[in-house]
């Protein structure tokens, strides 16, 4: 690894540390609504850290491959804003907290549209806009620009996307729910397929960090130099992530974590520290709301010992920065 995006020994030492307390944690379980997901080995265990300057630690599976899920959801969400603007995307989809599971056949009351994207509804709201302004090539452009903030060629897991279009069916009722609601144009089925292809993308934890740290950075991939994502869609994506990331949990989160986050039941999560640093995280045993146990723990202790929470005193990061002192 080149030195500029050597990690500190002292950085890489705590996530070493905080990797090996975890690794006996057993809490959660496996997702198999998606009987796919139900063969990935439960002990499978990576954190990986990006700063915005380039800067990585990891431990444990960094590089254990495993699917994007809903983790891909700010991320798609970022790039209908940079395509089609804000006060399209508001229309379509809503930015307030859910108290409902995440995939919940209910839209916003008054408003029919989704309370927001990071839920299943709103994501599949933001595939069936991405589908109407890219036509046929709608896939091939997500993929694209995961890949960007990802920082190389990600691949469709074929055999989890063929699992999910089979078994799919609450999404699929969603989807002609939104459809009915005048949320999209296309046809129903279209949208969610999207919405299956994006989530069977195959990533790492090391993978997410980097994606992390490209929003961190103001949607610029810090190792890469690529530009992602404007400013106006970073900032939108990150407030929609602190607030409703982690679906029912977000308050809890935001009071023990306080940074963006998002999860996903492949085991996924990513944290983003504005201006610092990306985290991803890949446990498969996952809680009752669909979060990663271990990853949900993973974060907290990385944001106790080195300040990251929004509200910490002092400037967020504060206990970071001495330890990337090169």
């Amino acid at each position: 690894m080149n030195a500029p995006f050597a990690a500190t020994g002292r950085l890489h030492g705590m996530v070493a540390e905080i990797h090996a307390r975890l690794q006996a944690v057993t809490e959660g379980a496996v997702a198999t609504y998606i009987p796919a997901l139900a063969a990935v080995p439960p002990e499978l265990f990576g954190i990986a850290v990006l700063t915005a300057d380039g800067a990585f630690a990891e431990a444990g599976d960094t590089r254990a491959r495993f699917t994007i899920q809903s983790v891909s959801k700010p991320f798609t969400y970022a790039l209908a804003l940079d395509l089609l603007g804000r006060q399209a995307m508001r229309q379509a989809v809503g930015v307030q907290p859910m108290a409902e599971a995440f995939n919940a056949l209910v839209l916003e009351p008054g408003r029919n549209r989704p309370f927001n994207p990071m839920v299943n509804a709103g994501a599949i709201a933001v595939a069936g806009q991405l589908c109407q302004a890219l036509g046929a090539t709608a896939f091939e452009q997500v993929r694209a620009c995961l890949s960007a903030a990802a920082g190389r060629q990600l691949d469709l897991d074929e055999d989890v996307y063929r699992s999910e279009a089979e078994t799919g069916h609450r999404n699929r009722a969603l989807a002609h729910l939104l459809h009915g609601a005048g949320v999209f144009r296309v046809p129903a089925e279209e949208a969610v397929d999207l919405y299956f292809r994006q989530c069977a993308l195959a990533v790492t934890a090391r993978d997410l960090a980097v994606m992390g740290a490209t929003m961190a950075n103001i949607g610029t991939n810090p190792l890469t130099g690529a530009e992602v994502f404007g400013l106006d869609a970073v900032r939108d994506t990150l407030s929609v992530m602190f607030t409703c990331g982690l679906y029912d949990g977000a308050g809890d989160w935001i009071c023990r974590v306080g940074v963006p986050a998002k999860s996903g039941v492949g085991g996924g999560l990513v944290a983003v520290v504005n201006r610092l640093l990306g985290i991803g995280v890949f446990s498969p045993r996952v809680d009752a709301a669909g979060n990663p146990v271990r990853g949900l723990r993973a974060c907290e202790a990385l944001a106790e010992d080195l300040g990251l929470h929004l509200f910490e005193a002092g400037n967020p990061g504060s206990r970071l920065l001495p330890l990337l002192a090169r």
